[in-house]
């Protein structure tokens, strides 16, 4: 996890500036500048109209009771890809443009969804199945039948006087504790 941090605050920056500082000695200064302004506006707009097309289809997925785990990973791709093409530069650009286009974009998200697996957990949860899989009310199938609820007998109750009722209740709560 450093070393990635390493990369992404010191590496990265020296690329990018060597870069720039190559493509500027043959275009020009200014057409660089110009060409690290065109990129960042090409791409907050590309990023913009991507996100609308990704919320419009995780709202597409909602409607038919379906979990939009895919759309959820594209979103935060895209974030990420809007922040690449923003940052001044042309080694982010690139990285941006890969994963604002569509199909390598979905590829990555294929591949980062088969990641998400959540481990099982003491007492419940999906034991190692992804938490995208099922859809709303659906959870994911899990070995054994396992029933909690919670019960009052209203019987028990209705005949009782309401200093009876009380004691009831709490002999119930001591019972369950």
């Amino acid at each position: 996890m450093l070393f990635a941090l390493f990369l992404i605050f010191v590496i990265v920056p020296i690329i990018e500036i060597s870069i720039l500082i190559q493509v500027g000695e043959q275009l020009g200064v200014m057409t660089t500048i110009a060409l690290v302004i065109l990129t960042a506006a090409v791409g907050a707009s590309l990023v913009r109209s991507q996100g609308l097309q990704t919320l419009m289809s995780a709202q597409q997925k909602i409607q038919q009771g379906q979990q939009p785990g895919q759309e959820v990973i594209e979103g935060v791709m895209l974030a990420i890809a809007g922040v690449l093409l923003v940052t001044p530069g042309f080694v982010t650009d690139i990285f941006g443009l890969l994963v604002l286009t569509p199909v390598t974009r979905k590829l990555f998200a294929n591949y980062l969804l088969s990641k998400m697996i959540v481990k099982g957990m003491s007492g419940g949860g999906f034991h190692g199945q992804s938490p995208f899989q099922g859809g709303f009310g659906h959870p994911p199938q899990q070995d054994g039948d396992i029933i909690d609820g919670e019960y009052s007998n209203k019987d028990h109750e209705h005949h009782l006087g309401n200093s009876d009722r009380q004691e009831s209740k709490d002999d119930e709560q001591s019972t369950k504790h």
